[in-house]
């Protein structure tokens, strides 16, 4: 364990987050940071994403069947500052389709996602593994911005375990802002129901510093190797499905008379 982490970590406010912590904490994270546990994400293809409960609603005076409802899920393989993780599969859904006056619309509907443990913990040592209590966690979340005609989203990443505060998370501030280039042609898999396959990356994007966590925001920092400029890596392998709005369920197709929130 470093000096200063050790030393963030023998504070007494650490101390009584862990005390407050307890056996439940504890059990609920053991899971997600349990000594040995590293994340391998699957082959993912959207055949299994056909869930078109979070399409959003459309905007006013559009045409439902020039609209569609995408859903896409991907595997990505995260490089910030010094950690690298294959991150558990997430799913995003929105909605695009022609304006009135024909400019291209979109319509952000939602993103899910689950914990992928950090290798090392909040040491950074196999201490880190071994032990519940030091177990660190990365979760992303939508962080506000979407263009999927050009590829563009951005993210925020919680922080989690017994010892992090609530709340810390990378980005927390300004989100980290992704602009994908693709890694060669879009793959059609199936055409009934329609399955694409693509793979994209940014090695550009700059990585935030850790926000929110407390008196553990210096030590996780510098544990985490951040902010840093150059570096980072987003590898996006992911497959999509779609279907327009004149296709989807009565109920969700009301959706649309109530009006969407663009994200343009």
């Amino acid at each position: 364990m470093t000096k200063s982490l050790a030393a963030g970590l023998s504070s007494p406010s650490v101390r009584r987050v862990a005390a407050v912590a307890g056996a439940a904490v504890l059990a609920g994270t053991a899971a997600v940071c349990a000594p040995g546990v590293a994340y391998s994400a699957p082959r993912v293809t959207a055949a299994t994403a056909t869930d078109f409960g979070d399409c959003p609603p459309l905007p006013d005076g559009v045409d439902p069947a020039r609209w569609r409802c995408e859903v896409h899920t991907a595997a990505p393989r995260l490089t910030l500052g010094k950690v690298t993780v294959n991150l558990a599969p997430i799913t995003m859904t929105h909605a695009e389709g022609p304006m009135p006056d024909g400019s291209k619309g979109q319509v952000w509907g939602a993103m899910h996602s689950s914990p992928t443990a950090v290798p090392g913990g909040l040491t950074g040592t196999p201490a880190g593994d071994r032990a519940a209590v030091l177990g660190l966690a990365i979760q992303p979340e939508y962080g506000g911005r979407s263009d999927f005609y050009t590829g563009q989203f951005s993210l925020r990443f919680r922080l989690i375990g017994p010892l992090v505060p609530h709340g810390c998370t990378i980005g927390a501030g300004e989100p980290v802002d992704f602009r994908l280039k693709r890694s060669g042609p879009s793959k059609w898999v199936s055409q009934d129901p329609p399955v694409i396959e693509f793979s994209a990356y940014d090695d550009t994007f700059t990585a935030p510093a850790a926000e929110d966590c407390g008196p553990l925001t210096g030590a996780l920092n510098r544990r985490l190797g951040l902010p840093a400029t150059e570096g980072n890596l987003l590898s996006y392998d992911a497959s999509y499905t779609f279907k327009t709005y004149d296709q989807l369920p009565t109920g969700e197709h009301d959706k649309e008379q109530k009006g969407g929130n663009l994200s343009r």
